[in-house]
């Protein structure tokens, strides 16, 4: 995989008007979360329809609830395997809400000013597809190669930095196989 200014050149470009500029510039955290519209049903147009502001509140009960919400994140990895790119990394997405991470002792707020988020289209309790630990594993790998303040311990989940608030990418989502996956492509 590649990244150019920005851009993870295999993905599929659909630019959410949900960012602006990071404060410092800085990316030094990649953080993972999950997302179907509606919960539980994977597939169709809402996400991205979400993360650019032209969800229907009509559509589903439960899009009335959130279609209000200016949201978004840098990727999302579908069931299948395809990426597509919302912002690009160089931008504040924004996906984090309130929460925060403990890094090297101090403790951390305002997340999306140096965080990336991945969505993948997924919930707490299915499992997530074999293409998409490939593809994420493999993007995963291109981050790490193009921000040197990006590291393997700093790769965590919404639930980890919100747990008040968030559970994903939750149980079903297999850390151990996802970083076997990072090591396969390293070596």
């Amino acid at each position: 995989m590649h990244i150019d200014n920005g851009w993870l050149q295999r993905a599929r470009r659909v630019p959410s008007p949900n960012q602006d500029a990071r404060p410092a510039g800085e990316v030094s955290l990649l953080l993972l979360h999950a997302i179907s519209l509606p919960p539980g049903v994977f597939g169709g147009e809402h996400i991205e329809r979400l993360f650019t502001n032209r969800l229907d509140p009509q559509a589903h009960p439960f899009f009335a609830t959130i279609a209000d919400l200016r949201v978004s994140a840098h990727l999302l990895i579908r069931r299948d395997g395809e990426c597509v790119q919302f912002v690009p990394f160089e931008a504040r997405a924004w996906h984090a809400g309130r929460s925060r991470w403990r890094d090297g002792g101090v403790e951390r707020r305002a997340l999306n000013d140096f965080a990336l988020g991945i969505e993948l289209e997924g919930d707490e309790v299915s499992p997530y597809t074999g293409a998409q630990y490939r593809v994420l594993a493999a993007v995963t790998r291109a981050l790490l190669d193009a921000y040197p303040s990006l590291d393997e311990r700093r790769i965590t989940s919404h639930a980890r930095v919100a747990p008040l608030r968030k559970n994903d990418p939750g149980p079903a989502f297999d850390w151990a196989y996802f970083r076997q996956e990072i090591e396969r492509i390293r070596s």
